[in-house]
C-alpha cells in the first residue's frame, strides 16, 4: 500500500509536469522568434516591393519589345510553312529574364529576387506575349486569315420561273434526285456568301467545277442577287418554304453567284472554291471543297 505522503508527492509532481507542458505549448502556439520568424521590417518590406514593381515593369517592357519584333521583323520574313516559331521563338525567350535583370538592375534590387521571381516573370512573359500578339495580328493592326464562308453554301435550279433550292440536309455534299431523264432540269447556280474581319470584296475567289467532262474554271455573275431580288423572296426548296441565310451579317458578306451549267448530268460534280487574298503582313489562302451528287430517281414497278 501506499502512504499518504507519497501519494500527495506523486500528485504534485505530476500536476507540476503538466503545468510545464502547458507552458511549452503556450510558447509553441506564440508567434515570433519563438517559431523562428523574423521581426517583421517595414523598411524592407518596402524595399521588396518596390524591387517587384520593377521587376514587373522590366518584364512587361521585355515582352512588349519581343512582341513588336515578332510582329514586324519576323512574320514577314516567315514563310506559311514554319510559322510555329513566331511563337517558340517569342516564347523561349523567357529564359533570358534573369540575365535581363542582373544586367540593368542595381543590386539593391537583385538582393531581393529569388527563383519565385523568376517563375512570376515567366508566367507574366507567356500571358502578356499572348495578348499582344493577338492584338498585333488581328485588324486593325493586322489580317492573317483568308475570307470564310458566312454561313451556307447551296444549289439552286432555275427553270426561268421560279428558283428552287436544295433541301439543306449538307455538310460537304448536296445529293440531289432527279426524275427519270437523268438531269438536273433548268440552270444550275452555286451560291453562298464570304465573311471577313476586314474586307472581303478585296478576295481573289476562283471556282472549279470537275465532272465527267473534265475541270473548268467558273467566274462569278456580279448581277444575279440584284437581277432575281423578288424571285429569291418567292423561291421555295425542295423541303420548305425558306431559302438558305446566306448573308447573316447583311452588308458585311459578299455574295456569289456561279452557274455550274444548265441541265446537269447524274453524277458526282465536285467542286472546288480557293480564296486568296493579300493580307498583312502576307497572302491569306483558305480552300473549300464541295460535292453535287446528282442522283436518277428509282422507280419502282
Amino acid at each position: 500500500m501506499v502512504d499518504l505522503n507519497t501519494a500527495m508527492a506523486a500528485a504534485a509532481t505530476e500536476r507540476r509536469k503538466r503545468a510545464e507542458g502547458e507552458e511549452k505549448e503556450k510558447k509553441i502556439r506564440r508567434s515570433g522568434s519563438d517559431l523562428g520568424l523574423e521581426a517583421f521590417d517595414p523598411a524592407k518590406y518596402a524595399e521588396k516591393e518596390k524591387a517587384d514593381t520593377v521587376s514587373m515593369w522590366l518584364v512587361l517592357t521585355f515582352t512588349t519589345i519581343i512582341s513588336l519584333l515578332m510582329r514586324y521583323v519576323l512574320m514577314p520574313n516567315t514563310s506559311d510553312e514554319k510559322t510555329d516559331i513566331l511563337y517558340l521563338l517569342p516564347l523561349t525567350a523567357m529564359i533570358l529574364i534573369p540575365q535581363i535583370h542582373r544586367t540593368i538592375l542595381p543590386e539593391k534590387f537583385l538582393e531581393h529576387y529569388t527563383k519565385g521571381t523568376w517563375v512570376k516573370g515567366g508566367f507574366l512573359h507567356t500571358f502578356t506575349f499572348l495578348a499582344m500578339a493577338f492584338l498585333l495580328v488581328n485588324p486593325p493592326l493586322g489580317d492573317i486569315v483568308a475570307p470564310q464562308l458566312s454561313n451556307e453554301w447551296s444549289i439552286a435550279t432555275d427553270d426561268g420561273v421560279e428558283l428552287l433550292f436544295d433541301d439543306g440536309t449538307k455538310k460537304d455534299t448536296i445529293t440531289w434526285t432527279v426524275d427519270s431523264n437523268g438531269k438536273l432540269n433548268g440552270q444550275v447556280w452555286l451560291l453562298f456568301g464570304l465573311a471577313d474581319n476586314v474586307n472581303s470584296d478585296g478576295a481573289e475567289v476562283i471556282v472549279t467545277l470537275t465532272n465527267n467532262n473534265g475541270s473548268r474554271e467558273i467566274s462569278a455573275t456580279d448581277s444575279f442577287w440584284t437581277d432575281n431580288k423578288q424571285r429569291l423572296l418567292n423561291s421555295t426548296t425542295t423541303t420548305n418554304k425558306s431559302i438558305p441565310n446566306f448573308f447573316p451579317h447583311g452588308s458585311n458578306d459578299q455574295p456569289f453567284a456561279i452557274l455550274l451549267g444548265a441541265e446537269l448530268p447524274e453524277g458526282k460534280h465536285s467542286i472546288s472554291v480557293e480564296i486568296t487574298e493579300q493580307g498583312d503582313p502576307w497572302i491569306n489562302h483558305r480552300t473549300y471543297n464541295w460535292n453535287l451528287i446528282i442522283v436518277k430517281e428509282i422507280i419502282q414497278d
